[in-house]
Parts: structure tokens; sequence; C-alpha cells
């Protein structure tokens, strides 16, 4: 069975082709599908005879389902089997955070021999970086600004298992540059001035103080925030990397995805809505360790 894209849906996982991190991640490089895709069976399994639409994907071969049309819809994220796309560890992250937040509920997950999948039901409201939303661009903003410091504020610090750290990325990163995996060609951009590995790792070597201990999103770029037709935040969405961090860990990289997906110029007002002041220091290092990391 395979199902085609007609164009992002409403809510739920749909983004747009500009949506995630321009570096050299496969993981964040992804849009909605432009041709046919075939459905695995587990995602026909679930779907029951429901229609199945594809309406994301990404490089390492995740696929993103929707199930079912309307306000019931549902949505199934699938990984082959060696893309690194741990859906175990969202669907934990997931059920942990649904105490006090609005994220996706989970229906269920699984593994076959040929791979793993997470289903959850639908939120209400578009991506911001949605057909919509990119037409208003300061409401989006706005919106994510809003949502991140509400979801910052809702998830409590001394109850979460889950660590973003500095230090415990940081680790990760160098088992990265040993394996020789960090191409400094591929860096965003505004990284191109660090021009070996060795130099970007030691500019990340003394991580600055912590200056707000939250919960972080772990992926707040503009597509992971949904936003209701009154332009207000309604949930947020992929939070496979859920952890305790500095909140500058989100906000760095929550301003950094305004320039890829709407244009430059709404930094500042992201952190106005979000409620805090730009720390240079802050941004350039989470956005580098960002950028450095699987």
């Amino acid at each position: 069975m395979s199902v085609t894209s007609p164009g992002p849906a409403r809510g739920g996982e749909n983004r747009l082709p500009t949506a995630g991190r321009l570096a050299d991640n496969a993981r964040m490089i992804a849009s909605p599908p432009q041709g046919p895709v075939g459905v695995p069976e587990a995602v026909t399994a679930f779907a029951a005879g429901r229609p199945v639409r594809a309406v994301w994907q990404n490089l390492l071969g995740g696929l993103t389902f929707e199930v079912g049309r309307g306000e019931g819809r549902q949505f199934v994220k699938w990984a082959p089997h060696g893309s690194g796309l741990d859906l175990a560890a969202e669907a934990v992250r997931l059920r942990w955070a649904g105490r006090w937040a609005t994220v996706p509920r989970v229906i269920t997950h699984g593994t076959d021999d040929a791979g793993s999948w997470l289903a959850t039901h639908g939120l209400p409201g578009r991506s911001a970086v949605d057909a919509h939303w990119l037409r208003d661009p300061g409401t989006a903003v706005r919106a994510i600004g809003a949502g991140l410091r509400a979801l910052h504020d809702a998830l409590p610090v001394a109850d979460c298992p889950f660590d973003w750290s500095a230090g415990s990325r940081l680790a990760a990163v160098r088992e990265r540059a040993a394996a020789g995996r960090i191409d400094p060609a591929g860096l965003h951009e505004d990284l191109h001035h660090f021009g070996t590995a060795e130099q970007a790792l030691a500019a990340l070597a003394d991580p600055p103080d912590v200056d707000i201990l939250v919960v972080c999103h772990g992926d707040a770029c503009a597509p992971n925030t949904l936003v209701g037709d009154d332009g207000t935040w309604t949930g947020h969405v992929d939070l496979g990397a859920l952890g305790v961090a500095d909140r500058w860990a989100d906000l760095a990289v929550a301003t950094w995805s305004t320039r890829w997906n709407y244009g430059p110029g709404w930094e500042e007002m992201l952190l106005d809505a979000y409620g805090a002041a730009p720390d240079a220091e802050r941004i350039a290092y989470y956005r580098l360790l960002w950028d450095l990391s699987d």
C-alpha cells in the first residue's frame, strides 16, 4: 500500500519544508513527502481501514502518517531500524509531560522486524509553520514564545527523570567527534568560522553558568508549537529529547528557527513573548551545541 501527501494537514505532527535545522543532521532535515510513500504494515494495521495520509518524511527514513480525519484524527510516527530515532523514549517522555502540559496523548508504541512506531491522538491547531502562519509570522512567533514559556513553567524540574544538560550533551558530541562524525563544512552558515571540529569543541569546553533550570522541550524549533485559529498556542509535539537543562538550550534554538522559517527580524519578538532579554553568550553556546549534536 502507498499513499501520497496532498499537502500539510492541520495540527498533529504536520509541518512545512522549511522546518528543522539547516545543518548536516538528517534527523532534522525533513519535509512533507513529495510523492508516493509506502505505508509500513504496522501503520496499516493500526489504521484498521481508516484513511491514511503521509504528512512528514525525514532523511533517515522516518515517516509520520495522519490516520483518520477531523477532530478524531490520530498520528503514527514510524522509523526504520538503524535510524537512531528512539520512539519508545519519546513515548515515555510524552506520558510523563502529559501530566502537566498539552502534548500528544500516547495510544500505543511498538516494534517489529521493519521498524518501530508511536501512535498518538491529534491535538487542535496548526503547526506554527503551516502556510496559514507563514503569512502571519508575527502571530506565530508570539505564540511560540508564549507557548515555550508556558511549557517551561508547567513541567516540574524536581520530578523530571530526563537529562538534557550541556554536560551530558557535550559528552555525546565528543564521542561523535572521536568517531569522525563531525564535519565543520556541514555546520550552519552562522558557525562556519569554526574551521575544525577541534575549534568547535574548544568553544564548548566551558558551558555558561545555568541561568534558569527548566524541563526543556529538546527540539523547540518553530514547527513543534501548534497554534490555534485565534493565534494562541495550543500544544507541543516532538518531545523525544525532553529533559532538564538551562532554558537557553531551548530559547537559542527557538529563536534561531524563526530565521529559517520566517526570515530575519523575529528573534527578539519571540524572546519578548517568552519574557526574557537576549543573552548573546548563552545563545551562541547552545546553538553550537545543537548543531554539533545528533
